[in-house]
């Protein structure tokens, strides 16, 4: 299967008025179980590395990588670039053939930010790849991405956003945070902001830092005190207009699990052994998300 543009997806989770899940990957053994969860389910995905994954992985064996696993399991996806900070980041994505690219330029002043992303736009739209802006700040650590505090989206500078960009998505910070400690206390997202945004822009919303960083997992790797999205928070947050929902800790959660306990039964020393273990937890991970992401 051709890999597409990450907004015909966006069509499609509008019409089923649900989410497309995009998942984070590092290394196949991500990769290879997120499609069997999206073919397992039925549905389309957004596969997105980060660039640091990029930086891991080596960005000319990427999209071969994954035209040959989606095709595999005949599934229908993105390739998206999550969070591109450097405008040169972004342009190589586009030249080694994502068909979705991220300019997260809301570290700057909003005329900054409008300025860089609107030139992505020029250059991604007539090859046909989909832009997706950020506007607001979410606290925590992912990759090179990191902020000490949040700052939330202003609907009307959304609205103002969208209109002289001319983006396809827009990621908005509504009270979520990378990493797995995204909650002090009561996890709360604010729907209503949510909502008024979708209503002044008209666009695809993008939730980041929406993990769930699900208990079992926490306990296993001592981290009792992280705190994720519940799933029907997140449920809640897609009705008001989220169609795009990143997920990348949780995978590394489960990885991680899936590792450790295989170590602790296998002394020998053949990778696959261990990481195959890893990849299934991943699996099992993708399948629980798609769930609640892309399903009514």
């Amino acid at each position: 299967m051709p890999l597409v543009p990450a907004k015909d997806l966006m069509e499609w989770a509008e019409g089923e008025n649900v989410a497309v899940a995009a998942f984070n990957f590092n290394n196949y053994e991500f990769l290879d179980a997120v499609c069997r969860a999206a073919a397992d389910m039925n549905v389309p995905v957004i596969l997105a590395t980060s660039e640091g994954a990029i930086r891991y992985m080596g960005i000319e064996v990427i999209r071969p990588m994954v035209e040959a696993t989606v095709g595999r399991y005949g599934i229908t996806a993105a390739l998206h670039l999550d969070h591109g900070r450097r405008f040169e980041s972004v342009l190589k994505a586009i030249r080694y053939g994502y068909t979705s690219v991220m300019i997260d330029a809301s570290d700057r002043p909003f005329s900054d930010n409008v300025a860089i992303t609107k030139r992505v736009v020029e250059i991604a739209h007539p090859l046909g790849i989909t832009v997706e802006g950020e506007l607001g700040v979410l606290a925590g650590v992912e990759d090179d991405v990191s902020a000490e505090r949040s700052v939330y989206t202003d609907p009307e500078e959304a609205k103002r956003f969208v209109e002289e960009t001319g983006v396809d998505m827009l990621a908005v910070a509504v009270g979520t945070s990378h990493g797995a400690y995204k909650f002090r206390g009561e996890p709360r997202i604010d729907i209503g902001r949510i909502r008024k945004i979708r209503e002044l822009t008209g666009l695809p919303l993008v939730l980041h830092g929406a993990s769930g960083v699900y208990g079992e997992y926490a306990e296993k790797l001592g981290m009792e005190e992280a705190r994720g999205v519940p799933d029907g928070i997140l449920k809640e947050a897609i009705r008001a207009g989220i169609r795009k929902v990143n997920t990348d800790t949780d995978l590394r959660m489960a990885f991680k699990v899936g590792v450790l306990e295989a170590l602790r039964e296998y002394e020998g020393i053949d990778p696959r052994k261990y990481l195959g273990r890893g990849r299934e937890e991943v699996y099992k991970m993708a399948l629980r998300r798609l769930e609640v992401i892309s399903k009514p």
